[in-house]
């Protein structure tokens, strides 16, 4: 048996012979990105070849040069490449080497110079038929072999990603079709070589070669299986709400939790215990909320998403705010898009609920949600729908509200039946942007034009109108049980209207907090207010508003832990650096930047943190006081990572213009000067690591390179044997020996954003692109290991890290802007 084992992984299958035409295009087009990706990996095996041959020639013209030798094997004596571990050739002159891809997602013509290709072709024609399951290196027993993998039934390669056209049926092939068992881009192939102990896998057809510590080359088995890990995650807190662009999704249980959601999550927040109970069973960001009569049924409706394994429908689920459990799903195959309002009716116990997709039409249903019955349908508007609601007396009238219309729907015999708002005299708003009603049966809607309508019951014309109630948009209107009337809008004032619709109390919230989106009644004489800054903010109308829940306005990418207290940094694209409290759960102090935010790194003392933005300026704030202590620029593209040593003594910068900057780092994280620029890799840095000493730092680039540096004179080591068994203080780098087995099936390189491993090196986390948290055993260095899985973000999961001690993990999404907070148990 060859010391060099290969363990290809085919992850394609056979098609459906009744493809629709569409899943034949879809096929194609994966047909030939498959092409593409075979041909790339041929031009590179063969201007090896070639580059081989040219070496051969050399020499017997060197041979012939020097008179007769003694005949040797020439095979044996063509030098191996240099290179770095993931196989990255060093340029040398003349030597005809490949230049590496550069650029993000794109690749660079791999082929030698067409003068010395044909040139070459032509003196040694038999290269063509190499047998290619067979490619050797010299001097090398690595073998590229094939093996069909018999667990492929539950592979994930047919992902469904952005742009791309495949389906969970499109794009297989037939088994019984001849394929090239080693130049295949349907076939992931991991193949070990026991003679130089390295692992070798492919991403998106690159080679990635990964060198093992020399106690496991004599041990190390590629068929091995990894084990799940014995700890698992618990969703312990949920950072964040989203007001920006959702409406009606704030309210008071009686248990005293405040609900309101974020991503995919429903957060149930005990603001007096300070505990967050939480609902995850939705698969995709949460639109829409509404609450039954009886204060425990809530019904919550998600948007249309993606997955691993192909698209998920857009739904409405009913849950038991007591216990959690799923009671009811309703209209999965129906609605289109995305849910953006629901509503249970009032005057009939609750039975029926009206729900608006976000389809062309926005269509509006009304259903018996506990037999999960549609009773009727009806398209509403061409145009955007912010509310729907049942009339509160009567649960055969549903209003809707939206861009230029105001609509009266009356349920007959398995119909709804549309009447239009009269707006007569008083101009037409352009938007109307939300409704409630009055206890005698009113209709009353707040407009674009800052106007508080009110439409006399049973009718669609305006009894009322309190015109320039607010300065623009009125957002949110709130009927108390008192028969008091609050409005919010635009102009951030809190406005409270008696029975007769005089104003009695106004309150402005700070501009800090943004306009207001929402407001809830709260327990005695308290108002909750959701903002369009992410705020959930608790006060009265005759006091101030103090927040009990915030977070980020925008896409989240940085994220850093305080290396000994219970602390961790966020920052992103809204310009907002927060240092938060692990144990408190509260924020502690937050920072407007200038320039958007992409990355950040505590400073070993803890006493300074380095922000890295998105034009190259970086700067380093006092952890205490939020003063900004230095501030430097480096390039003007995004610095992606921001990395002190463990001694403190020097500053790594990982930007997207392809350098590592290295500062040397004084008086305890408050002086810089520049050492120099590490410059090697071809493609933007992605992930950086140091050493344990301090002496050696590791990079991956956007191209799957992994390359080793002297970070104190700024110079690469190509030494195999001096860069596998250095020991790491964190790894964060996705390519690498010990983390190769997180790749799942039909990865294109870029599914998994961030890797980090326990402060006691036995676990490892990724955050990936499909919103999903991993849970592996470190090391993780055997193919396709198992990992617990772990929902809640909806976006792609752009940072996780655990804290100083392990006790938690914490996770960022990007666009869904929530930080989560899990327990390790």
């Amino acid at each position: 048996m060859s010391d060099c084992e290969g363990l290809p992984m085919d992850d394609s299958a056979s098609a459906a012979s009744s493809m629709e035409v569409t899943d034949r295009i879809a096929s194609l087009e994966q047909r030939v990105q498959m092409q593409e990706d075979e041909i790339q990996l041929l031009k590179s095996a063969l201007a090896d070849v070639v580059r081989r041959l040219n070496v051969s020639e050399e020499q017997q013209a060197m041979g012939a040069r020097r008179g007769p030798t003694k005949a040797r094997p020439m095979i044996a004596t063509l030098p191996l490449r240099p290179t770095v571990n993931n196989g990255t050739v060093l340029p040398k002159k003349g030597s005809g080497t490949l230049p590496s891809p550069s650029g993000s997602g794109s690749r660079k013509d791999t082929s030698v110079p067409a003068n010395k290709t044909f040139s070459s072709l032509s003196r040694s024609s038999r290269i063509l038929y190499l047998p290619l399951s067979t490619v050797r290196r010299a001097n090398s027993n690595e073998q590229m072999g094939t093996l069909n993998r018999k667990d492929s039934g539950d592979s994930k390669g047919n992902r469904t990603r952005a742009g791309s056209t495949g389906s969970n049926s499109s794009g297989k092939r037939s088994d019984s079709k001849q394929r090239d068992p080693v130049f295949n881009a349907g076939m992931r192939r991991v193949t070990h070589c026991k003679e130089e102990g390295y692992v070798k896998m492919y991403l998106k057809g690159r080679p990635v070669t990964m060198y093992m510590p020399k106690d496991q080359v004599d041990s190390y088995c590629l068929e091995a299986r990894a084990e799940l890990p014995s700890n698992k995650l618990k969703l312990d807190w949920v950072y964040g709400y989203r007001g920006r662009d959702c409406r009606s999704n704030l309210y008071l249980l009686p248990t005293g939790e405040t609900v309101y959601f974020i991503a995919s999550v429903v957060v149930l927040f005990n603001v007096d215990e300070r505990l967050q109970r939480h609902y995850t069973g939705h698969t995709d960001d949460i639109k829409c909320l509404a609450v039954h009569p009886d204060k425990i049924t809530i019904a919550t409706g998600q948007v249309a998403g993606t997955s691993s394994d192909g698209k998920l429908a857009p739904h409405v689920r009913v849950w038991d705010s007591v216990s959690l459990n799923t009671l009811h799903v309703l209209g999965t195959g129906f609605f289109d898009r995305a849910l953006v309002c629901l509503a249970f009716s009032k005057s009939n116990g609750g039975n029926t609920l009206c729900v608006v997709d976000d389809s062309n039409d926005h269509v509006l249903s009304v259903w018996d949600w506990q037999k999960e019955d549609r009773l009727a349908e009806v398209k509403c508007s061409n145009e955007s729908v912010f509310a729907a609601d049942f009339h509160p007396t009567d649960s055969n009238i549903v209003v809707t509200c939206g861009k230029s219309h105001l609509y009266f729907w009356n349920l007959e015999k398995g119909m709804l039946v549309k009447k239009q708002g009269l707006f007569e005299k008083q101009e037409k708003p352009k938007f109307v942007l939300c409704v409630t009603f009055a206890e005698n049966g009113d209709a009353i809607t707040g407009d674009s034009s800052g106007n508080i309508l009110v439409w006399g019951k049973g009718t669609n014309r305006i009894s009322h109108v309190i015109q320039g109630a607010h300065e623009g948009s009125i957002f949110a209107l709130c009927m108390l049980r008192n028969g008091t009337l609050v409005s919010g809008g635009k102009d951030r004032r809190l406005i409270s209207w008696d029975s007769s619709y005089q104003q009695t109390q106004t309150v402005e919230v700070p501009e800090l907090f943004g306009p207001i989106r929402t407001i809830a009644e709260g327990r005695g004489e308290s108002v909750l207010i959701g903002t369009t800054k992410n705020f959930v903010l608790k006060g009265s109308l005759d006091g101030e508003f103090m927040p009990i829940t915030q977070g980020h306005t925008d896409e989240l990418w940085g994220l850093a832990i305080h290396p000994w207290k219970p602390q961790f940094l966020t920052c992103g694209y809204d310009r907002q650096v927060c240092l938060w409290d692990s144990s408190s759960h509260q924020l502690i102090w937050s920072k407007s930047l200038e320039d958007a935010a992409q990355s950040a790194g505590f400073h070993p003392s803890g006493a300074v943190v380095a922000v890295g933005t998105q034009t190259g300026r970086w700067l380093v704030l006092d952890t205490d006081s939020k003063d900004l202590v230095t501030m430097h620029t480096d390039g003007n593209e995004q610095l992606s990572v921001m990395r002190y040593g463990p001694d403190g003594n020097f500053l790594a910068i990982g930007s997207h213009d392809n350098y590592i900057y290295i500062y040397a780092v004084a008086e305890n994280g408050r002086k810089y000067s520049r050492v120099g620029k590490c410059s090697g890799h071809s493609s933007f840095i992605t992930h950086l690591d140091w050493s344990v000493d301090s002496q050696y730092l590791v990079s991956n680039s956007g191209d799957y390179e992994i390359l080793y540096w002297i970070p104190s004179v700024c110079k690469q080591v190509v030494s195999v044997e001096t860069t596998r068994d250095i020991e790491w203080a964190t790894h964060t780098c996705t390519l690498g020996f010990q983390v190769f087995g997180l790749w799942p099936d039909g990865s294109d390189g870029t599914d998994i954003n961030a890797v980090c491993r326990s402060n006691d090196k036995s676990l490892l986390v990724t955050g990936d692109d499909f919103g999903k948290v991993h849970l592996f055993s470190y090391p993780c260095s055997q193919f396709r290991a198992p990992s617990h899985v772990y929902g809640g973000h909806s976006s792609h999961v752009t940072n996780v890290t655990f804290l100083y001690d392990d006790s938690y993990l914490v996770s960022t999404g990007g666009k869904d802007m929530s930080v989560m907070q899990w327990r390790i148990v």
